[in-house]
């Protein structure tokens, strides 16, 4: 069984949505827990994420090893590659 890895700040984002995408949300994640490659592999900067397509949202994940997946972020397309980009530099620093 994988283990899928939420941060607190996704979890909560989530439980304030709309019911619908709340919903599809949750389904996605199941979805991605039990078929790893389901997600586009990301590119650049971006390298060793994956995207998963939501109605207009996107679930970013990298896949730690074949028993975990990391949760990085959820959020509209329009503004999500730019976001993560943020988060990873951040994260190096």
């Amino acid at each position: 069984m994988v283990r899928l890895t939420v941060p607190t700040e996704i979890e909560q984002l989530i439980k304030k949505m709309h019911p619908d995408l709340k919903r599809k949300l949750r389904a996605s994640l199941d979805l991605i827990a039990s078929e790893l490659n389901s997600g586009k592999p990301l590119f650049d900067e971006l390298q060793g994420l994956r995207s998963f397509r939501v109605s207009f949202f996107r679930i970013i994940y990298r896949i730690a090893d074949l028993k975990q997946i990391e949760i990085v972020v959820i959020g509209p397309r329009k503004k999500i590659y730019e976001e993560t980009a943020r988060i990873l530099r951040k994260q190096r620093k």
